[in-house]
Formats: C-alpha cells, sequence, structure tokens
C-alpha cells in the first residue's frame, strides 16, 4: 500500500527542530505550508526545511500555542522532555510539558478543529508482561515519563470520545536514525562510535536481550498515515515487528562499520528489561503501515551518511524500559 499524499495543509510540526519532528517537516514541507514550534533548546536550526516557518516558542506558553495553532488544519505533537532520568528527578517540572502544555494543545486542536497526531511511547508499556507486546497489553509504565505519555495516550483518545475530534496516538518502539541530538546516548549510537573508533563493542549484560529498532523514515510514514487514516480515536505501536538482540545489534555494527573492534561484556543494568518488541499488526490492518528499512540497510545508510558528513550525531530513541540512559524523542518544549 502506498503512503497517501499529504498535500494543500496547513501543519504545525511541535519540536519540530529535532530528531523526529525535523524529518517529517522535510517531508510535508514541500507540498503543505509547515510551521515549526520550538523552543530551539536541544533542536538545531539547521535542520530547518527552507519552506518552513519556525515559530520560536515554548509549548508551555498560552501566547505560543495560540500563535503557533491558528487556522492549522492538521498538527503533529513530537515535542516532549524525553529523558527518564530528568522526569525521576523533576516529575513536576516535565510534567508540566509533557502533559499540561500538550493537554492545552489539544484543547487549541480542538478549538481550530484541526487533526491532531501525538507522539506517544512504548514507555506506557513499562516491563511488558506479554510480547509481542500488542496495544491491549496491559500499560504499567516504571518513570514520571511513561506516566506523562500514558496519560496523554488516553487524553488523545478520550478527546475523540468526547468531543469528536480526529486524534491519533502512535506509540514509538527505538527510533534509530540522524540527528539525535542531547546528552543522552542509545545502544546504536553507542555502538557506532566504539566500533568507528575501534575501541571495543561494549553489552552491558549477556546480549541475549532484544529490542525492536525502527528507522526514523518509517516512523515519519506512519505519521503521515496517520494523518490520513479514517481510524481516528485510536493508539497504535509502531515499530518493525522484529526482535534484535543486542549481541546481533553489535555484530551488524562490526560489519556495517567494517571494523575489528572485539564485542565485549560488562555487568548488566540495573532495571534493564529483558526482551521489547511491538505487534504492529493493528497499524498495517487498519494504517496500512509496512516498515519499510531492514536493520542492516538502516545502519548502513547511517555508516554511509557520517562518513559523508564526518561523523554526524546519530542515535537512537529508546522507550523508558532500560534505566537511566534512554531517549524516545527530542527534548523540546
Amino acid at each position: 500500500m502506498e503512503t497517501p499524499a499529504l498535500t494543500d495543509r496547513t501543519v504545525l510540526v511541535t519540536g519540530g527542530l529535532g530528531f523526529v519532528g525535523s524529518h517529517l517537516v522535510d517531508a510535508l514541507a514541500p507540498e503543505n505550508d509547515v510551521r515549526v514550534l520550538d523552543n530551539c533548546s536541544t533542536g538545531d536550526r539547521a535542520y530547518l526545511h527552507d519552506e518552513a516557518t519556525l515559530i520560536e516558542g515554548d509549548i508551555r506558553e498560552s501566547a505560543d500555542l495560540r500563535r503557533a495553532t491558528e487556522g492549522v488544519d492538521l498538527i503533529f505533537h513530537q515535542a516532549a522532555v524525553v529523558s527518564v532520568e530528568r522526569s525521576v528527578d523533576a516529575p513536576y517540572e516535565t510534567n508540566r510539558t509533557n502533559l499540561e502544555a500538550s493537554l492545552e494543545l489539544l484543547e487549541r486542536a480542538r478549538e481550530e478543529d484541526a487533526r491532531i497526531v501525538v507522539a506517544s511511547s512504548a514507555a506506557v508499556y513499562g516491563h511488558p508482561s506479554e510480547l509481542p507486546v500488542e496495544e491491549t497489553t496491559p500499560t504499567e509504565p516504571t518513570s514520571p515519563y511513561g506516566v506523562q505519555k500514558l496519560a496523554l495516550d488516553q487524553y488523545t483518545r478520550l478527546y475523540h470520545d468526547l468531543y469528536g475530534l480526529e486524534t491519533v496516538a502512535l506509540r514509538y518502539f527505538n527510533i534509530y536514525g540522524p540527528r539525535q541530538q542531547g546528552p543522552y546516548s542509545g545502544v546504536i549510537s553507542t555502538f557506532l562510535e566504539q566500533a568507528r573508533a575501534g575501541e571495543p563493542i561494549t553489552i552491558e549484560g549477556d546480549g541475549e536481550q532484544t529490542r525492536d529498532f525502527v528507522h526514523v523514515e518509517d516512523v515519519v510514514r506512519a505519521n503521515v498515515l496517520a494523518a490520513t487514516t479514517d481510524h481516528v480515536g485510536e493508539a497504535f505501536n509502531v515499530g518493525t515487528g522484529d526482535r534484535t538482540s543486542i549481541e546481533e545489534l553489535a555484530e551488524v555494527t562490526r560489519e556495517a562499520t567494517d571494523s575489528s573492534s572485539p564485542i565485549t561484556h560488562q555487568e548488566p543494568r540495573p532495571g534493564d528489561i529483558r526482551h521489547s518488541g511491538a505487534d504492529i499488526s493493528k497499524a498495517r490492518r487498519l494504517l496500512g503501515f509496512e516498515p519499510r528499512m531492514g536493520l542492516e540497510t538502516g545502519l548502513e545508510k547511517l555508516v554511509a551518511r557520517q562518513r559523508q558528513s564526518g561523523g554526524e550525531s546519530v542515535s537512537t530513541i529508546e522507550p523508558d524500559n532500560e534505566g537511566k540512559r534512554e531517549t524516545e524523542g527530542e527534548t523540546l518544549s
């Protein structure tokens, strides 16, 4: 199934200078009137598409939200404080961005009668009780960040049920790709840096733990499909449906970089879940979503891009399932 064309819309992307947001803007700006709302604290102005309009502002400020949303047809909400560690240290502060400001954005969408596609997270599942993880799997988040994402996820669907607003929540699994910013490093970024430097590729634990790595290009297509689907008021997992062990990831990384780095092991991190993987059958059935970028191809493209750019930042957005070192989106508000 081809991804439906999204054209001639007035679109707002919050966090549009960040990882997923900037790729989404790139896909939409040529055929739509795209606005980016970003406070420029962690995003990169260099990622702003030439045909997009930047509104420098904060989603916690009502005036900025109103200015950015006035007259929009469609909103992609990517902005969030995504550090699990920061949410543990400052739950009230992060709640202001991740939930309170997001709830006000839902209100603005209702006032403008604009469809809104919200970035949720596999963090809502916590330590999953079953595999693969379905949308009906019990939601038991293990951090304030996960709780905030779950509350927003539920509000997003409730706004459709109560007010008829066209909403979709997308529960991202482990996204990887270029442009990830910030102090938190995902496992793919770490492995690539170690392999390129000829250092040991270090696995925490025995390497048999598994994750579902999905390329940012597939995540962008999932967002476009969510923006055009008739199946609103729903939440969908966004992953590949395939689980890759960390040991296998290390080996694929070594091959992609032509590295001779040895693969070594150290003590596992406390709280690290054993396995995570998305069941994407609902997204396949109702959205027509089919991931296209395999992990080996995705890593090869990243390595080629790094070599071409002289070491551009590459990382993984990881749900709240691996202790203190994960990120799930762009740290933008």
